[in-house]
């Protein structure tokens, strides 16, 4: 029984969740509060749940000084539940840089009628949650109505007959990434030298957030570090930065690769998807790519690195131990596309000796 508690200073917010979660016969709701002070009243009395809801703008506390608190202290699976808007997105971010398992975006109107449409893929982020290994962090440190089809990329991308010739000279590294993906991105990208090769990553994230992602990674790093442009040119000590609700890809012009952004339907329900971004890389120039799969709940990307594997590209996966969510690294593994696990450490120095 997954044990779920509550926080957010909406009556409606708590009263919506509470109904969700109530027809689900593995989960039970311990309680609720209207800010993290009234919450830790009640674990004291009750007990410490397994799954944390949280709002970020509340009275008393907000939700980032308790999620450092908890993060510092007792690591536990948070799960925050904000309005998707420009204000707030850059306090979203930070919320995963601290150890927040996930973001999910509601409306700031019909919230009820929001939370409803959304069960399916709600409840589905609780379980992958209540399965997450959170990792301690030092104290001073837009959603679908329903599960879709589970598309491939093809959706996305072009058929070729081949692959084209290997770059010569034009290393690239692509990452794709989901569930405690922004903190391992953060101690990988801080660490890169601007010698780098040009990196792409595609990370799991709503829409309105990516931006901010880009701009938090950028300011705190030797890389420049951006939100992918549609035709921007792959140069050496940039990371381009999937945008949130589209997919990026890698397409070869004469002897240079540039950036690819597309529409499109969900692949393996996620956009951006790293199946997409990882499959152009194997149709473009497999044999100059170096990819890596990170923590993540599903098997997003796990395709694409086999294809990239069997054309001749380096392939590497997040060792399980480091993982937040070992889902899609372990999928990648048991399909035989990974040439070596590594812990993020490891990445770095792999991502150093690249030329």
């Amino acid at each position: 029984m997954i044990k779920v508690f509550i926080i957010d200073d909406s009556a409606v917010v708590r009263t919506a969740l509470t109904s969700l979660v109530e027809k689900e016969k593995d989960i039970q709701l311990i309680g609720t509060a209207q800010d993290p002070i009234f919450a830790m009243e009640k674990f004291q009395r009750q007990g410490w749940p397994d799954v944390i809801v949280l709002d970020i703008e509340m009275p008393r506390m907000d939700g980032l000084t308790f999620l450092k608190k908890i993060m510092a202290t007792r690591p536990t699976p948070v799960i925050i539940c904000s309005s998707i808007a420009p204000k707030g997105s850059r306090a979203a971010i930070e919320a995963m840089s601290l150890g927040a398992i996930e973001v999910i975006g509601k409306p700031e109107f019909q919230v009820k009628n929001f939370f409803e449409e959304a069960h399916e893929k709600f409840v589905y982020v609780i379980r992958a949650a209540a399965k997450a290994k959170p990792k301690a962090i030092s104290a001073q440190a837009t959603f679908r109505a329903k599960i879709e089809d589970k598309l491939t990329a093809d959706a996305v991308l072009m058929s070729v007959a081949k692959p084209s010739a290997m770059l010569q000279g034009e290393s690239y590294i692509a990452i794709g990434s989901s569930t405690g993906g922004v903190q391992t991105l953060e101690a990988i990208i801080t660490k890169l030298p601007v010698s780098v090769p040009p990196i792409l990553i595609t990370q799991h994230m709503p829409g309105g957030f990516t931006t901010s992602f880009a701009e938090r990674l950028d300011r705190i790093s030797a890389v420049c570090v951006k939100e992918a442009s549609h035709g921007d040119k792959l140069e050496r000590g940039c990371v381009y930065i999937a945008p949130g609700e589209l997919h990026m890809m890698v397409k070869r012009v004469a002897s240079s690769l540039m950036i690819e952004i597309k529409n499109g339907p969900r692949v393996s329900r996620h956009k951006p998807s790293v199946d997409v971004l990882f499959r152009s890389c194997a149709n473009e120039a497999p044999k100059s790519c170096t990819a890596f799969i990170l923590t993540g709940m599903g098997d997003d990307g796990a395709r694409g690195m086999k294809e990239l594997h069997d054309r001749g590209a380096r392939t590497y996966a997040q060792e399980e131990k480091s993982c937040i969510v070992y889902g899609m690294p372990k999928e990648a593994v048991a399909m035989g596309g990974v040439d070596k696990s590594l812990t993020p450490q490891q990445i770095v120095e792999t991502i150093k000796s690249i030329r």
